[in-house]
């Protein structure tokens, strides 16, 4: 079975600027012991927020069970960690949603998310041996005591706050290095979980442009979101290359933070620039242009498509000629292949294609 991803060009370059490591931060980082009646109340007044996590709640009714007993006999149960957002003050969980919304979940007396008929389960406890004396109680059956127990239970949280600089980019990198468990989260994963808001809704819906996918030549979204982050990319490049610095994936997560919560004039202006010059791309240089040998090189494609941004109304005749002129040229292999994330070689090759595509 073919693989179902968008496949990329294995350039050194962009392999090892998905790997940097990420800047020097200021942060300060402090325990703090909250009641689970306590964060109960901070969840129902929006004080709480849970990125939107790709898979979100996975736990089953028996292991949300355990848990919940697990405080009701006073076992030990790990902490979570809490990023307080610098604009609202509010607590990001950027390590413990599966224990948090088992135990909100046991409060409200359902188990799970609504469905699509909008029914939920009522929450029993499952999986407990038959000798528990909690078993198969909701929340409303246990005694009064042990309803206080539960709802005076202490979780420990790591609360963090960045300092310097002045900005929450340091956000991603805690919650990539917090929640890769068995696979590593890409980029676009992590961008997708902790920069919610019409911005990062624009970015899904481009991605799924009938044109999009052709230029992609892959006909669903990539499972790792690595489209999402062309589509970004582009973004980044076309409106701050002034300010671009290395590493890349750090350049676009400040622009993504940045532009979360555009106005809807702003994320419209934004929606048209984009399907302009990918109709015009797509018009111009057919399916897959930026295959240019085993895979989509991520290069080729933000330099083109940054100058024909440019020139959407503007487009010479012998466009696809002057594109494979480019492309062929030692300079242009040269800005695709090495060191592509250097600021040099970015702005360079976006001025190479912008000559070369629509020079008169």
């Amino acid at each position: 079975m073919p693989d179902a991803n968008l496949q990329f060009e294995n350039v050194a370059s962009e392999l090892a600027d998905r790997q940097s490591s990420p800047p020097s931060y200021e942060i300060a980082t402090y325990p703090a012991d909250f009641t689970l009646d306590g964060l109960y109340s901070q969840w129902q007044g929006g004080d709480i927020v849970i990125p939107k996590f790709q898979r979100g709640y996975v736990w089953s009714q028996a292991q949300a069970s355990k848990l919940i007993e697990s405080f009701l006999v006073g076992l030990p149960v790990p902490g979570i960690f809490l990023y307080t957002e610098r604009s609202t003050e509010k607590y990001l969980v950027v390590d413990g949603q599966q224990r948090l919304r088992s135990v909100f979940f046991y409060f409200e007396g359902f188990f799970g998310q609504e469905g699509r008929r909008g029914s939920r389960a009522v929450f029993r406890l499952k999986g407990l041996s038959e000798d528990s004396p909690y078993a198969n109680r909701r929340f409303e059956d246990l005694p009064e005591s042990s309803q206080r127990k539960l709802k005076n239970s202490v979780l420990r949280a790591f609360v963090i706050r960045q300092l310097d600089p002045n900005d929450d980019t340091s956000i991603f990198h805690v919650f990539e290095r917090l929640n890769t468990g068995g696979t590593l989260l890409h980029n676009q994963e992590v961008r997708n979980a902790v920069s919610t808001g019409p911005f990062n809704d624009l970015l899904l819906e481009l991605n799924r442009t009938p044109e999009w996918r052709r230029i992609l030549g892959k006909p669903d979204p990539d499972n790792r979101m690595r489209d999402v982050e062309l589509i970004l990319r582009f973004f980044s490049l076309k409106h701050a290359l002034g300010a671009y610095e290395k590493p890349m994936k750090d350049f676009m997560s400040r622009y993504m933070r940045r532009q979360a919560h555009s106005a809807p004039d702003q994320i419209n202006a934004f929606r048209q620039e984009f399907l302009q010059t990918l109709r015009s791309v797509n018009d111009s240089l057919g399916d897959r242009p930026f295959h240019l040998k085993a895979g989509l090189n991520a290069s080729a494609f933000d330099s083109v498509f940054v100058a024909f941004a440019s020139h959407r109304g503007d487009i010479p005749p012998d466009i696809r000629v002057r594109y494979q002129t480019l492309v062929s040229s030692e300079a242009f292999q040269d800005m695709i292949r090495s060191g592509t994330t250097d600021v040099e070689q970015v702005r360079g090759r976006i001025a190479l294609a912008e000559d070369a595509l629509f020079a008169r």
